[in-house]
């Protein structure tokens, strides 16, 4: 596909000269570019992996195990200072 593409002067020298030292066509320095640049994107994000952060046992305990989640959160924050209510239900907004 032929285009044309509008480059800083500064950058188009140094490309050009980059591409002199390496022995590469200014064409294959700027698609080497935009495949780097895309490869990085789709690393990036493809790469980040959620650590297992759960815990060995049997679920909740068992006074807690029928429980609102009002009441879990309220135990969760007991003793703890603020407010408990600002907390909401996992998926709800707050406000």
């Amino acid at each position: 596909m032929k285009t044309t593409l509008e480059l800083a002067d500064d950058l188009a020298r140094e490309a050009k000269r980059y591409a002199a030292r390496h022995g590469l066509t200014l064409r294959v320095v700027i698609e080497d570019a935009i495949r780097s640049t895309l490869r990085r994107e789709a690393g990036a994000r493809d790469s980040f992996v959620l650590r297992d952060a759960g815990v060995d046992g049997s679920g909740l305990q068992a006074g807690f195990r029928y429980e609102a989640w009002s009441r879990l959160r309220d135990a969760a924050y007991e003793g703890r200072g603020g407010d408990a209510r600002m907390v909401t239900a996992p998926g709800r907004r707050w406000g």
